[in-house]
């Protein structure tokens, strides 16, 4: 069952390669370099929360959503597939404010967060329903973040470093974070390091 998901979305991905994928939408505040403040419009996910480490958290949460967009659901005509949308988002589910300190450590298991956005066109009326009960479909509001966006593998050495830079861009301008730190991925794991798109980032009011 898992391989037939990993596979069915390897194929979505490379069939899409000529299509832009949808991401949220957001308009851009501020921008400096790396550092960006966006205000978010509503959006509508999926999300799950899996326990582990997070490399066997992300995967586990990554294959039960993937498992929901592709059929695992029900509308009144039958299940119905949704189309893959970017970025996979995680944030450590225990709402503490990482300051410094990385949190992907091999060894350290805790609660996470794991979510799509839905695409635009769906309402939480119209979205077909889960068929899984750890799938939960949330309204998000319009919202500020702060953004820090890097290249590369993430890795605790290079996470630590933009959560830092992202901190110091948000203190210079007096901005308090609220939550967790997010990160967002947006690129399928076959991508090269320096093709990839990360950003960690903070809600504030």
């Amino acid at each position: 069952m898992r391989l037939n998901i990993l596979i069915t979305f390897f194929l979505f991905l490379i069939s899409h390669t000529a299509m832009a994928i949808e991401e949220p939408a957001y308009v851009s505040i501020e921008k400096k370099d790396a550092f960006e403040i966006r205000e978010y419009q509503p959006k509508l996910i999926a999300q799950v929360l899996v326990n582990g480490t997070f490399d066997s958290a992300s995967s586990k949460g990554f294959r039960l959503l993937a498992d929901f967009i592709f059929g695992n659901n029900k509308t009144n005509d039958g299940a119905k597939k949704i189309e893959m949308t970017a970025p996979v988002v995680s944030r450590d589910a225990s709402e503490k404010i990482e300051m410094t300190a990385p949190v992907l450590s091999e060894e350290v298991e805790k609660g996470w967060y794991i979510s799509f956005n839905m695409p635009k066109q769906f309402t939480k009326e119209t979205l077909p329903i889960p068929n899984n009960s750890e799938v939960k479909i949330i309204e998000m509001p319009a919202e500020k973040y702060a953004v820090i966006t890097f290249s590369g593998l993430v890795r605790e050495k290079k996470y630590a470093e933009m959560l830092n830079l992202l901190h110091i861009e948000m203190k210079t301008r007096n901005l308090e974070p609220k939550g967790p730190v997010i990160l967002a991925r947006y690129n399928p794991p076959w991508t090269l390091p320096f093709l990839r798109r990360n950003e960690l980032m903070f809600r504030f009011e």
